[in-house]
């Protein structure tokens, strides 16, 4: 059975996939408005004679020879995007080509990657006697770690022994990340008139503990990941100079690794600060996967390398081994006048369809 990609193949699914996108582009969809995009991408793969299914704005397919007895690889990215920032100078949902990049808010992040597994699917979709089924999902609210995207689904996928996180990775196996822990905190005092003698300020009690995040070294490093990095972010307090006030809240962004649970994390902080600690949630935590996995020798093998990621993505809630792996530079993401190569997507689709046809 031929599963890799002549040239002819290839340059069709380029083309579709640089449709795809540019259409894609042009439909605005901040996290939880992605209805339009849902409706995009069901359309183009019923176009195709796929059938989908459909949940709120995830969409789902499984392969025309889809054997539950088989293992699977779930092929996953989102198409919804943050809000253009106020640097733009480009329209950010007019697909621009130009000097051989493609403009457009979501191009890099994730759309690059999204439409690459899109048309690898396709070009899987119907073929016979794989070893393992391949599941596609283009999925809302990643980037807000909405609880109504692929985690809302992943159930009703069935099985899954193995998932690719579509993300801009230059390509290279990003395969352990960083866990995402925001813990909103409290500083409590005494109130009083700053004129007088106060030694329970709330701002300065705030300041004790913020010092401690900033300075505490978790015992455990990972070789991949390095260490927990915990970094104050948002500060707020008082309303008029003259009076000390009874607390003060701030926000810190931990940066979990995979050899500590977000709760284990958690539990540590609370043991060495005296203000009230709300984590926001406790369900992102790190992930990774063994350098043995067969995809990721397979990706080895072909000259990609390995990394950890200090990014998150849909990677923290897809609980079964996963890596991220997509065309796009990280850094690009969230910048003004979003872009990605054409080259990169090109890429994109041959290297995706050279790993996954090692172990199909």
């Amino acid at each position: 059975m031929e599963l890799k990609l002549n040239s002819t193949s290839h340059d069709i699914l380029l083309e579709k996939a640089l449709t795809l996108l540019k259409s894609l582009i042009a439909i605005p969809s901040f996290s939880k408005e992605e209805d339009k995009t849902a409706e995009c991408i069901q359309a183009f793969l019923e176009t195709h004679n796929i059938p989908i299914k459909r949940k709120m704005n995830n969409i789902w397919v499984y392969n025309k020879y889809y054997d539950a007895s088989k293992p699977t690889i779930l092929l996953n990215s989102h198409h919804d995007t943050v809000k253009p920032n106020s640097s733009y100078t480009l329209n950010p949902f007019e697909p621009i080509e130009k000097d051989g990049k493609l403009y457009g808010l979501g191009s890099n992040d994730a759309g690059g990657a999204l439409v690459s597994l899109i048309v690898t699917f396709l070009h899987l979709w119907d073929k016979k006697d794989l070893k393992y089924n391949l599941i596609l999902t283009a999925t809302a609210e990643e980037e807000i770690s909405g609880i109504n995207g692929v985690e809302s689904i992943y159930n009703q996928l069935g099985n899954i022994d193995f998932a690719i996180v579509g993300e801009p990775t230059e390509m290279n196996l990003a395969i352990a990340e960083k866990g995402l822990l925001v813990l909103d905190c409290t500083a409590k005092g005494t109130p009083s008139h700053a004129a007088h003698p106060n030694t329970d300020n709330a701002i300065l009690n705030a300041i004790k503990d913020i010092i401690w995040f900033s300075q505490y070294k978790f015992e455990k490093v990972s070789e991949l990941l390095g260490e927990v990095k915990m970094t104050p972010t948002i500060i707020n307090s008082g309303s008029q100079h003259n009076v000390v006030p009874d607390s003060c809240s701030f926000t810190v962004d931990v940066r979990t690794t995979e050899l500590y649970s977000n709760t284990e994390v958690y539990e540590i902080i609370r043991e060495n600060v005296d203000c009230k600690v709300q984590p926001r949630s406790l369900r992102l935590n790190s992930s990774s996967i063994p350098l043995s996995h067969p995809f990721v020798q397979a990706g080895l093998n072909i000259g990609r390398s390995y990394y950890g990621s200090p990014t998150s993505s849909d990677q923290a809630v897809i609980p079964c081994p996963s890596l991220k792996m997509g065309p796009g530079l990280s850094t690009r993401s969230h910048s003004s006048d979003e872009y990605i190569f054409i080259n990169e997507i090109k890429e994109a689709i041959a290297l995706y369809n050279a790993i996954l046809s090692k172990i199909l």
